[in-house]
């Protein structure tokens, strides 16, 4: 398979698709549990220690481009891959089987994506943009991203909007796991079922998890 054809062929786009989602998958992994560390309840000491440490070493830094790149590639393919599918069914089917041929959100990857999309701008403006913007502009000074994250948790609709964000997220990743590995060669009748399980139960922990971070401060559980 020449290069063209990774980012052409339906087959290359899959690839491309299967490994920008791992990387995607051990990134929520790592965000998750930096985030966690505001529940130390300390004023936010250990999570801003964590977010300096992410942000002022070249190792991490390099990575966030990394990073942005495998998003950025993951978007483009999947919408390609949603269009191209659209095309090719053209007419549709004669007998819809529902969730009996497969789950909604196996169905609806494109849908679900635009969401988290839309979620994702929101993040990045509210923490992203305005601490890197300070670090490379104002002399290197941070924000206090904990104190940020209070601030911004205290209204009901970003509440709202991010926990809605992360169900979206949550219902991707359902079907995202398990067609990464899939798609990356990790299939065999006889570990379908716990790659399956696993995918949903990470599914569901990443949701929760992320859930519970806006919650956690507007209903002032966080000092």
């Amino acid at each position: 398979m020449t290069w063209k054809q990774v980012f052409t062929s339906s087959v290359g786009k899959k690839l491309v698709m299967g490994f920008t989602g791992i990387f995607l998958i051990l990134f929520l992994i790592i965000h998750a549990g930096l985030n966690a560390c505001i529940w130390a309840n300390d004023g936010g000491k250990m999570f801003n220690a964590g977010a300096h440490f992410m942000g002022a070493n070249v190792v991490p830094r390099i990575l966030e481009i990394g990073l942005f790149a495998g998003l950025i590639l993951h978007i483009i393919q999947g919408l390609m891959l949603e269009f191209s599918n659209r095309s090719k069914r053209g007419i549709a089917y004669a007998s819809d089987y529902g969730n009996r041929g497969s789950k909604w959100y196996s169905r609806s990857m494109g849908i679900l994506g635009t969401l988290i999309l839309l979620f994702l701008i929101l993040h990045l403006s509210n923490f992203w943009f305005p601490n890197r913007s300070h670090q490379n502009f104002v002399l290197g000074e941070e924000i206090d991203l904990y104190a940020t994250m209070k601030t911004t948790f205290s209204e009901l609709w970003v509440v709202i909007v991010y926990v809605l964000g992360c169900l979206s997220l949550g219902y991707h990743l359902a079907h995202g796991f398990q067609s990464a590995f899939k798609t990356m060669g990790v299939h065999n009748k006889k570990y379908n079922q716990m790659l399956t399980s696993i995918g949903y139960g990470f599914s569901v922990i990443i949701t929760l998890a992320f859930a519970m971070m806006p919650l956690s401060f507007y209903l002032g559980w966080l000092n």
